[in-house]
């Protein structure tokens, strides 16, 4: 599994960076043919306290499955993120059960 972290405006640090890839790496529990995650982290530049933000590009066999979640922290909108492509990893494995 190839796992690229991007994170624009500020500098993300090894907690951050571990946090986000234990839960990630979650995800290949349910689907075993992921080859790669891109992973950004953006401050928005709005004045609200959610304003943290994180996308992540799963790539698997024949699609990329995407989600994009904003929060008061990096850690929940990781966490939204998780649960967000738990989903669409499910779908994707019917999906592919079905053909």
């Amino acid at each position: 599994m190839n796992m690229k972290m991007q994170s624009i405006g500020f500098k993300a640090d090894s907690k951050l960076e571990a946090f986000i890839n234990q839960k990630f790496k979650k995800l290949e529990k349910l689907e075993s043919t992921i080859t790669g995650y891109d992973v950004i982290l953006n401050l928005d530049k709005s004045s609200t306290k959610d304003n943290k933000v994180v996308e992540v590009k799963i790539k698997v066999p024949g699609s990329e499955l995407f989600a994009k979640k904003k929060s008061t922290s990096f850690e929940e909108a990781a966490d939204l993120v998780s649960e967000a492509l738990r989903t669409q990893i499910l779908k994707y494995k019917e999906v592919k059960a079905n053909k």
